[in-house]
């Protein structure tokens, strides 16, 4: 097998999770709130056909998140909805009585949100995406960045209007002293991952994600074969593969979770058959996925749902970032991020190994379905990145 790619199975049991931890009511309210939003437009689901037959498979679907609401990502869906909930339900406390999700986002409580500080820590494109809802609401926002953020991801957050602390340390180490610092000073933690006593944003934030298969399931007549998922703390793809579970239920596709080698908490975490940690020693490529603590409340789904967990290295990325900017044949030209391409550098790696592929089940049938979770969030990284080639 290449030394750039590994894998563990997962042993799923298509059991509850997939509808008890992310109810379809959760999917539904979040679909119906962020489709009425300013700016609201599904992202394109690209065929790549040439991409496809090189790499032996019947067909490759990329759903491109670059668009969404103009912020790069994926996140736009999650951090902005979670952050709306948080002052829907904290207005409702402090007025006491129950107000709706239209009457914040229409600016009806602008004097009490004024007031609700809400705080997070990132890799980048879930802090812009609630700088981003907060500058829409009318929220203070501050952010917390860890020592490798990149300066363009920080001011991105810092011109839509949020405090941006940068720290030493990991990102972990960001989620720690956000949590601590909001504590102290009474400001509502907005995260993308959960611990416990800690749920309902993180909830949110995963429903939130449900528009993206909302979209697909509007583009597509039957489901693929397979959906390869990167994944951080686990939300985006947990919350992908329960919506896929509750909609196409025993025709729902084969899941398997890709990660950074240098950050692979969910592939440890199949190894133990439980939640489990990995240290950050060196940064991955691969900003968004730099992350060494699983959400539990993801990993409730993905290890009900997920039949393998891969690994990929560093040099995959670059390649293949360049490969959808420069395609052959008649595939659409895309623009995507380094964290965005895991699940395409996944797929065309195991399609070099004839064991690998009979492992996942790779066939010249096979229709595979990926997230291409960010576009362009860094010009400058990017701009690097293709002129390597």
């Amino acid at each position: 097998m290449s030394k750039s790619i590994s894998y563990t199975q997962g042993t799923p049991d298509f059991g509850p999770a997939a509808f008890s931890v992310l109810p379809e009511t959760a999917f539904a309210q979040a679909i119906a709130e962020i489709t009425q939003w300013e700016g609201y437009a599904p992202s394109p689901l690209f065929s790549l056909p040439s991409l496809a037959q090189e790499v032996g498979v019947g067909a490759i679907l990329y759903k491109h998140e670059g668009p969404r609401f103009g912020l790069g990502s994926f996140k736009a869906l999650g951090g902005a909805y979670a952050a709306l909930r948080v002052l829907q339900r904290e207005v409702s406390r402090r007025i006491g009585d129950e107000v709706s999700l239209s009457d914040i986002r229409e600016g009806h409580y602008a004097d009490q949100v004024d007031n609700i500080t809400l705080a997070s820590a990132t890799d980048g494109n879930h802090g812009r995406s609630l700088a981003w809802g907060c500058q829409r609401f009318g929220a203070p926002c501050k952010i917390y960045i860890h020592a490798e953020v990149s300066q363009g991801r920080e001011q991105a957050m810092q011109e839509l209007g949020a405090e941006v602390i940068r720290i030493d340390g990991d990102y972990d180490a960001s989620v720690e002293m956000c949590r601590r610092e909001a504590e102290a000073a009474g400001w509502f933690v907005v995260s993308d991952t959960s611990w416990p006593g800690y749920s309902e944003p993180p909830r949110d934030v995963m429903a939130g994600y449900g528009v993206m298969t909302h979209e697909i399931f509007n583009d597509l007549e039957s489901p693929p074969t397979h959906v390869f998922l990167q994944a951080g703390v686990g939300g985006m793809a947990a919350a992908v593969a329960a919506s896929l579970r509750q909609h196409w239920k025993d025709e729902a596709p084969k899941i398997c979770i890709v990660e950074p080698e240098l950050a692979a908490c969910l592939f440890e975490s199949a190894k133990q058959r439980q939640a489990a940690s990995v240290e950050i020693g060196e940064e991955t490529i691969m900003a968004g996925l730099s992350c060494g603590v699983p959400s539990p409340m993801a990993w409730e789904i993905l290890s009900s749902e997920c039949s393998h967990f891969l690994t990929i290295s560093d040099d995959l990325i670059a390649p293949t970032m360049r490969r959808l900017a420069h395609p052959l044949g008649n595939d659409p030209a895309i623009e995507a991020g380094e964290s965005g391409v895991a699940g395409l550098a996944a797929v065309i790696e195991a399609s070099k190994d004839p064991h690998l592929c009979s492992e996942l089940g790779l066939t010249p049938d096979s229709r595979i379905l990926l997230i291409g979770s960010e576009g362009v969030t860094d010009p400058e990284i990017y701009a690097q990145i293709m002129e390597d080639s």
